[in-house]
């Protein structure tokens, strides 16, 4: 059997996954890493030369991946299965998300702090880590699967529509696909807190992440403004037409498609349909006035290189999707370049936004996809 690292949070996904693994008679290592805010105590773990810093509580903390219960959960679950555990201090690799989220949102930006650190921790560091101890594979909780196609290891969507998170993985380089395991992609959520239950984990019934782990408020602007106090992107609101409205504390505040907090009233439902940058200016219409049929993307990262999509300039139908939370729609891609990609959608999208990913689909299988110009 292999010797495997495991990415546990402390929730229940990551749980079952080291019970699954560990079933199968494979040599679990569980791994909590620990990626916040600068920490205002330690905690240490059994295990020479680690040390896991952690925040004081908080009562506005949304079950992240960086209290100290969740860490003491994790804790608890390597223990009931017998599984070596360690924390990983990434503070100082994680200000590179911190800076990428901030630098986004100041620039009018909508960032994915959690598709990045999938990219530059969980599926790039724990490598690095998986290495050191000799680990043949690394694993994660994560709601989608990895399948053979047409002789090709393909990455797919997690049988559960409503947990699927094959959206977030999409960054991940092809050739790590092989060394990935990703062991709760067959089963559906209500199956794994069974599992849970069965097993006696004291996560069965822990509640899901909600928030960004870091802004453990919610506030995104209040974050960014706390770390930037020197960039002042205050500015107008105004309609579609150019009509001021008022003024905002910052266009941080703000995403693509949002309704709520705006401030100004249009004598209907009022969104947000576009940041201007240079003029902080935050530009507000009605639902049509999101629809979009078309976007660009670059930083684009291919999970196959078969035709169609390994050609240049061919168009290629595929269901393309452009937030986590979105459903996937009926849509024509081409790649205008190894990477930069064009997705022509059959009906209109509301709520296209520069920042976040487009992720394209054949069927279940992930493409590929990049980053919203």
């Amino acid at each position: 059997m292999s010797r495997i690292v495991l990415a546990m949070s402390g929730g229940v996904d990551s749980s079952v996954a080291a019970a699954i693994l560990t079933r199968a008679g494979h040599e679990v290592i569980g791994v909590f890493m620990r990626h916040g805010e600068e920490a205002q105590a330690a905690c240490a773990v059994d295990a020479p030369g680690f040390q896991l810093p952690i925040f004081k509580e908080r009562s506005d903390h949304k079950q992240g991946c960086c209290s100290a219960s969740d860490a003491e959960d994790a804790r608890r679950v390597a223990d009931r299965l017998d599984i070596p555990f360690y924390a990983l201090n990434l503070q100082s690799e994680f200000r590179q998300i911190i800076d990428y989220f901030i630098d986004e949102y100041t620039v009018g930006r909508t960032p994915n702090p959690c598709v990045q650190c999938n990219n530059w921790l969980k599926f790039g560091k724990l490598f690095d880590y998986a290495d050191s101890v000799g680990a043949e594979f690394v694993a994660t909780g994560h709601y989608a699967r990895l399948a053979q196609i047409d002789g090709d290891l393909a990455l797919c969507r997690g049988v559960d529509d409503g947990k699927d998170q094959s959206y977030v993985l999409f960054g991940i380089k092809k050739e790590l696909l092989p060394r990935m395991l990703l062991p709760i992609g067959d089963y559906y959520k209500p199956q794994i807190r069974k599992l849970a239950h069965e097993i006696g984990l004291r996560v069965a019934d822990k509640r899901d992440s909600q928030e960004i782990c870091f802004v453990t408020s919610g506030k995104h602007d209040e974050f960014v403004r706390a770390r930037r106090p020197d960039i002042d992107t205050r500015g107008e609101i105004v309609t579609m037409e150019g009509k001021v409205l008022g003024q905002h504390a910052g266009i941080e505040r703000f995403t693509i498609g949002q309704r709520r907090g705006l401030g100004v009233a249009l004598g209907e439902r009022a969104f947000v349909v576009r940041i201007e940058p240079d003029t902080h200016r935050v530009v507000v219409g009605t639902r049509d006035d999101l629809a979009r049929t078309a976007l660009t993307a670059a930083n684009c990262n291919w999970h196959t290189t078969k035709s169609p999509v390994g050609a240049i300039g061919e168009p290629f139908r595929c269901e393309a999707k452009i937030r986590y939370n979105s459903d996937p729609a009926p849509a024509t891609a081409v790649r205008l370049t190894d990477d930069r990609l064009q997705v022509d959608f059959d009906e209109p999208r509301h709520g296209v936004a520069p920042g976040q990913a487009v992720v394209v689909y054949d069927g279940d299988r992930v493409l590929g996809g990049g980053w919203i110009e």
